[in-house]
């Protein structure tokens, strides 16, 4: 193809557009231009006051170490290298819900330049934005001065909206054969294994699913097996719904928008996922501003949305993303399918999470708090909260009272902490 190969050129060549000020995108989770990266932080000193925007990138990537002077990192969603840039006072998140990603994308973020990482093209030239790109690497193509594609022989080719860029759209291409990266999770202990005994109980034959990140998601996942014709409708494609559907769990026959497709918005996962997905027509990807529309997802019947939060105040707060200031993840997707699912006709908003956990120096703490330290964020609203579950139980706050819900958080925490939580809800006069 002519214009592919007019504008093949290698890494180095192709970052020599990047100058000192520069904001520059490199990606999305499983989607980001690893070659590109190690090209630009080859000039390490060459360039400064390099801003870097990502989120939850998967590969290691010495860009993203800091060295540049005066680097910095901009992300909505936090993952291990984005956490570190941040701990390290080099970086900043902003708090965005993911329906509402392209305020972050054309008015927080905007690139100078943009690194995407792309499918191999078809016979017309297209590329897909991949595994991870389709959810808002669209906007960030639109709005970079400059477009350096990184064509990645790994990177599947999905199907789905705004899904596709042009070779003509590219200033510069260059080639790659590196592995997307793989999220890998500890295996589920007794807790979470009980969580998800619990959480399994409230979903049906022919629910339509979305799991969240994590080791209870996954278990969930995992334990559907003995379901039948479940959809999929969920911004996270995973190792568990790929295997649930080819078991034939995972039918979408029932399902009442999109039927017959598995909808979803970005992938993290193995190797073996990702190829799954490649050129897959069971397969349909959105970009977050649809993906995580909640009068979308409401639009599936029995739509059962499953969450984790990481504390919860005695009201039925959550907090999921920022515990005393430290970003831990991001806002997210989380309040966009609790409210979508609980739209559904028969849907449901499930929020789980283990009642304790444990510090590095090994003492045992309650998830559930009477109230949220300083600077700690909340993620979902004590009205949007709808059944919460620990290993202790599977309580709907909904319908309850003011004192029968704070009773019923109260009984979901671990038995060593129930007396002090009734304690203090009771000296500040809420029993």
């Amino acid at each position: 193809m002519r214009e592919y190969q007019a504008r093949l050129t290698t890494a180095a060549e192709a970052v020599k557009c990047v100058k000192s000020g520069d904001n520059v995108f490199i990606g999305t989770c499983s989607s980001a231009a690893g070659d590109l990266c190690d090209a630009l932080a080859d000039r390490k000193d060459e360039i400064r006051d390099l801003t870097v925007s990502c989120s939850l990138v998967l590969k290691p990537l010495r860009l993203l170490r800091g060295e540049i002077e005066g680097f910095r990192l901009n992300t909505f969603f936090v993952g291990p290298q984005e956490r570190s840039a941040i701990d390290r006072g080099q970086g900043d998140f902003t708090s965005v819900h993911l329906r509402e990603i392209p305020i972050w994308c054309h008015e927080t973020s905007v690139p100078d330049v943009a690194f995407l990482e792309v499918s191999p093209p078809d016979e017309n030239g297209y590329m897909s934005f991949s595994s991870s790109g389709v959810i808002l690497h669209r906007f960030m193509a639109d709005e970079a001065k400059t477009v350096i594609l990184e064509v990645n022989r790994r990177a599947p080719y999905v199907y789905g909206e705004q899904n596709l860029i042009h070779v003509t759209e590219a200033d510069a291409i260059v080639e790659s054969d590196r592995p997307l990266g793989e999220s890998g999770l500890r295996p589920a202990d007794e807790t979470v294994k009980q969580i998800s005994r619990i959480i399994l109980e409230q979903i049906p034959d022919g629910a339509c699913i979305q799991l969240g990140i994590g080791n209870v998601a996954t278990a969930v996942g995992y334990g559907l097996v003995d379901r039948n014709d479940l959809g999929i409708h969920s911004e996270l494609m995973s190792d568990p719904l790929m295997d649930l559907m080819k078991m034939g769990v995972v039918t979408n026959r029932r399902k009442t928008l999109l039927p017959g497709k598995t909808v979803v918005g970005f992938t993290s996962g193995s190797e073996k996922l990702y190829r799954f997905l490649d050129h897959n027509e069971d397969m349909y990807y959105l970009p977050f501003p649809m993906i995580n529309d909640m009068n979308l997802i409401g639009q599936n019947d029995n739509m059962i949305s499953i969450n984790t939060g990481m504390s919860a105040d005695l009201y039925g707060a959550i907090s999921a993303d920022n515990i005393t200031g430290r970003q831990f993840s991001g806002v997210g997707g989380q309040l966009d399918y609790v409210r979508g699912a609980q739209m559904s006709r028969g849907g449901k908003s499930i929020i789980a999470m283990t009642s304790t956990f444990v510090d590095k120096r090994g003492e045992r703490h309650s998830r559930i708090v009477p109230y949220f330290p300083p600077y700690t964020a909340v993620t979902t609203p004590r009205a949007d909260t709808q059944y919460l579950i620990t290993e202790y139980g599977c309580i709907n706050l909904k319908p309850l009272l003011m004192k029968d819900r704070i009773r019923a958080v109260i009984s979901l925490a671990h038995p060593d902490f129930r007396d002090q939580l009734t304690a203090c809800a009771r000296e500040a006069k809420l029993l």
